[in-house]
C-alpha cells in the first residue's frame, strides 16, 4: 500500500530545540550519527568501536548502542567518556562547558531545522517524484527495528522488462537507503534462535511465508557490509543460503564474516548443488514446493563459526594435589623455556632486520642439537620450515653460508627440512595440502618444530579482516596453525615469524612486544616472543630480546652477524650501554637504601623504583637487575633475619646484595647465595669464599 506525499498546507511553527530533544533525536539515528562522526567505526556486539576520539581505526572506544545505556561511551586507552552530546563536542572540538550553545547549534545544523511542534507520526510514503518517473511500485518492503517502527522502505519497480529498487529512509523522508542499512525482518529475529539470511527481501520474505525465520541485508549481494548494522544476529544460528551464482557465493562470504563478528554464535552457508540452475535462490525452492525444513537439516553446509564446545566439566586440583605430583616437567624443545612441547613462540622483526637469516641459524643450530647463542635444544630436533619468502636458489645461497661444525653437519640431513617460496594460504585446503606433505616427507617420525614465516604470505582471516585484525589473527592462530599442528603432531612446537611495526625507544624500553602486527590477539596467544631490534641503523648489532610465559627472564642480548655466524657482541657492544650505564645507580640504591635499614627483593626494588632516577619501567628495571645477577655484581642473602629483616614468603633468591651495603649501625651485610655461571641456578656461597670474589 502506498501513499503520496501532500504539499504542506501551511507553514509549520518550529521551535529551538532543548539539549533533550537533540540528545533524542542523536540516539535515533546512532548508528549513522556515529559513522558521521567517527568513520573508520564498527559495529560489533551491539556496541560501536573506533580507535580514539580523532577517528582512527582499533577498539579501544567503545559507545554503547541498545538499552538505557544507548549513546553513553567510553575511552578505555584514555579514561575519557560522556552521553552522545559530549561524544559530538570532543570529536567536533568545543568544550561543553563554554561553548554549550554552539554546541546545540552544530548538532541541530546537522540534524537540520528546529523541532515540529505537531505530534510525531512515523510514515513511509512512496516519494511523488519517483512515482512519476517509474509509475506504480510492484513490491514493498518495509524495514523495522525490533519493535516494529519502520526504518526504512525498499520499492521494487518494473518497466521495460528491467527490475529498478529504490530504498527510502523513513527517518530522514529521503529516497535513499540510511546511512546504516538495518535488516529485515527484525520482529520475527527477536525471539528466535535459527536464522537463515538470505540475498534479498523476496527470498526473504518466501521463507516466513511457509514458516523459516528469514533476513536480507538492504541492497542483497550488493549490500555494503560495513554500513550494514548486523546486531541482530548476535546470539544466533545464521544459515546462510546465497544465490546460485559467483555474485551470490561472494555475499555469502561477506556476510558470514559480518554475522561472526555481530556475535551470532554459529554461522553456516548452505551449499548448493551444481545442477541447480544458474541464480537459483531460496523463493525458487519455495515456488517448487521443496521441503525447506529437510534442505536446512540435509543439504551439506560450510561452516564458517562453530559453536564453542559444551562442557560438562573442568579440570581443578587443590594446591595440595600440585605440590604432591613430583612427575618430571617436560624436556624443553629449546631451553631455557624458549619453546615447550605444545608451545608457539612468534619471532619478529622490522623488515630487513635479517629475521630468516637469524631463523635458518638457529634452525639449524637446533636440528644439529647444537646451542646456538644460549639457546638449547634437548636433543637434535626435527623440523619442518614452511618459508613463503626465499626464493630456491637465494634460499640454498642462505643455508650454505651458515656456519657450523662439520662433525654435526651430518644430522641436518633428515632433520631440517625446508620449502622455496611457495605460494600457498593456510585456509582448508592449505592446512590439509601441507599436512599431508609433511606426512610423507618425515614418515612415522613426525617433526619436533613446525616453522610459518613469514605470517604475512600464509595468512587466512576466515574473512574477518587482515593480520591487524584481533579477531582475524585469532580465527588464523585457533583454526589454521593449531589445526596444522593437530594434524601433523600435537606436541609438536610452532614457530611463527612475523613483522613488527617500527619500534621506538621509548617503547623498546617499556614494552617492545606491543610492535607486533595484530598484537593483542598474537600476544595473548603466544607461549614466548624473541624479537630481533636494530637500535641503530648506522651499526650493524641487533638486540634479542625475549618474553617467556613459562619461564624466567632471559636478559636482552646484543649479537651481531659476522664471517663465523650470529655471535653475542653483548659485552663488547657499544649499545650495551644503556644497560651498564644503569649499573652504579642500582648498586647506589641498594647501598643508601640499606643505610636507611631498607632492603629489598628484586620484584619490591623494580616496583619501588619505577621511573624514578632514571631506571625506566618496572619491567625494564628487572632486566636490569637479571643483568647485573647474571654477572655477580648482584648476589642475595636469605638470612634476613639475623639482620632483622623477615623474608617474604614465597621469595626463593633472597634480598638482594651489593658490595659495601651496611645498616645504621654500620655492620656490613654479606651475602650468602649467587648465580652460577654454567648451571644458572642460584646456589649457596661456599664458606670459605672470599667477600664478592666469585
Amino acid at each position: 500500500m502506498t501513499q503520496d506525499i501532500a504539499a504542506p498546507s501551511k507553514v509549520v511553527p518550529l521551535k529551538p530545540p532543548t539539549a533533550s530533544e537533540l540528545r533524542s533525536r542523536l540516539l535515533g539515528s546512532l548508528p549513522s550519527i556515529l559513522h558521521f562522526l567517527l568513520p573508520s567505526g564498527v559495529l560489533r556486539g551491539g556496541k560501536f568501536m573506533v580507535g580514539n576520539v580523532q577517528g582512527d581505526k582499533g577498539d579501544s572506544l567503545v559507545v554503547e548502542m541498545n538499552g538505557t545505556k544507548a549513546g553513553l561511551w567510553h575511552d578505555f586507552a584514555t579514561g575519557a567518556g560522556g552521553d552522545i552530546i559530549d561524544l559530538w563536542a570532543v570529536v567536533k572540538g568545543f568544550d561543553r562547558q563554554t561553548q554549550f550553545p554552539a554546541l546545540l547549534q552544530d548538532i541541530q545544523t546537522h540534524l537540520g531545522a528546529g523541532i515540529d511542534t505537531r505530534p510525531y507520526k512515523p510514515s513511509s510514503p512512496e516519494p511523488q517524484g519517483q512515482s512519476r518517473k517509474l509509475g506504480k511500485p510492484s513490491a514493498k518492503w518495509d524495514y523495522t527495528d525490533a519493535h516494529g517502527n519502520i526504518i526504512a522502505s525498499v520499492y521494487r519497480y518494473d518497466s521495460d522488462g528491467r527490475k529498478e529498487f529504490r530504498p527510502w529512509d523513513a527517518v530522514r523522508g529521503v529516497m535513499r537507503a540510511p546511512d546504516i542499512r538495518p535488516l529485515y525482518n527484525q520482529v520475527g529475529l527477536k525471539d528466535v534462535t535459527l536464522v537463515v539470511l538470505v540475498e534479498g527481501e523476496k527470498c526473504a520474505q518466501a521463507l516466513i511465508s511457509v514458516g523459516v525465520c528469514a533476513t536480507t541485508a538492504m541492497n542483497g549481494a550488493k549490500a555494503p557490509v560495513n554500513k550494514t548494522d548486523w546486531s541482530p544476529l548476535q546470539g544466533k544460528h545464521v544459515i546462510i543460503w546465497p544465490d546460485h551464482d559467483e555474485p551470490g557465493l561472494d555475499y555469502a562470504r561477506r556476510a558470514a564474516s559480518a554475522a561472526a563478528r555481530a556475535g551470532a554464535v554459529q554461522v553456516e552457508i548452505l551449499k548448493i548443488p551444481p545442477e541447480k540452475p544458474p541464480k537459483w535462490d531460496a523463493a525458487d525452492a519455495v515456488e517448487e514446493g521443496l521441503d525447506i525444513e529437510d534442505i536446512l537439516q540435509r543439504w551439506e553446509r560450510v561452516a564458517v563459526k562453530e559453536p564453542p564446545a559444551k562442557r560438562t566439566s573442568i579440570p581443578m586440583y587443590s594446591i595440595t594435589e600440585l605440590q604432591a605430583d613430583k612427575s618430571p616437567i617436560p624436556d624443553d624443545l629449546i631451553a631455557p623455556r624458549v619453546l615447550t612441547p605444545g608451545g608457539t613462540l612468534v619471532f619478529g622483526g622490522a623488515p630487513k632486520v635479517g629475521k630468516s637469516d637469524f631463523l635458518i641459524s638457529l634452525l639449524t643450530h637446533m636440528a644439529a642439537g647444537v646451542t646456538f647463542l644460549g639457546m638449547s635444544p634437548k636433543c637434535p630436533l626435527k623440523i619442518f620450515y614452511l618459508q613463503a619468502e626465499i626464493q630456491y636458489d637465494y634460499l640454498r645461497e642462505r643455508v650454505n653460508n651458515v656456519h657450523i661444525v662439520r662433525e654435526y653437519a651430518s644430522k641436518l640431513h633428515n632433520n631440517f627440512v625446508i620449502t622455496p617460496q611457495i605460494s600457498v594460504t593456510l585456509d582448508d585446503n592449505g592446512v590439509e595440502c601441507v599436512a599431508q606433505s609433511v606426512k610423507e616427507r618425515f614418515g612415522s617420525t613426525l617433526p619436533d618444530i613446525i616453522v610459518i614465516d613469514p605470517l604475512r604470505n600464509v595468512f587466512d582471516g576466515g574473512g574477518f579482516g587482515g593480520e591487524n585484525d584481533n579477531d582475524a589473527m585469532m580465527f588464523f592462530l585457533s583454526r589454521r596453525v593449531e589445526a596444522l599442528r593437530q594434524k601433523i603432531n600435537p606436541n609438536a612446537g610452532i614457530i611463527i615469524a612475523h613483522h613488527t611495526k617500527k619500534i621506538f625507544k621509548k617503547q623498546t624500553e617499556e614494552d617492545p612486544f606491543q610492535s607486533f602486527s595484530g598484537a593483542g590477539a598474537l600476544r595473548s596467544y603466544y607461549t614466548s616472543g624473541i624479537l630481533l631490534h636494530r637500535p641503530d641503523e648506522s651499526r650493524p648489532e641487533r638486540t634479542l630480546l625475549f618474553e617467556l610465559r613459562n619461564g624466567r627472564e632471559i636478559t636482552p642480548k646484543i649479537v651481531q652477524k659476522k664471517a663465523e655466524g650470529w655471535v653475542d657482541v653483548t659485552l663488547y657492544s657499544p649499545n650495551v650501554a644503556h644497560i651498564s650505564a644503569h649499573t652504579e645507580p642500582i648498586v647506589r640504591l641498594l647501598c643508601e637504601e640499606a643505610a636507611q635499614n631498607r632492603v629489598y627483593t628484586a620484584r619490591q626494588f623494580s616496583d619501588r623504583f619505577e621511573n624514578h632516577s632514571n631506571l625506566g619501567s618496572s619491567r625494564l628495571i628487572r632486566q636490569k637487575l637479571q643483568g647485573l645477577i647474571d654477572a655477580n655484581i648482584i648476589k642475595f642473602f636469605k638470612n634476613g633475619d639475623i639482620y632483622g629483616f623477615q623474608l617474604p614468603k614465597g621469595t626463593q633468591r633472597g634480598y638482594l646484595w651489593v658490595d659495601g651495603m651496611c645498616l645504621p649501625d654500620g655492620r656490613s651485610i654479606q651475602p650468602t647465595h649467587y648465580k652460577h655461571d654454567i648451571t644458572g641456578e642460584i646456589v649457596a656461597i661456599p664458606s670459605n669464599s672470599i667477600k664478592g670474589d666469585l
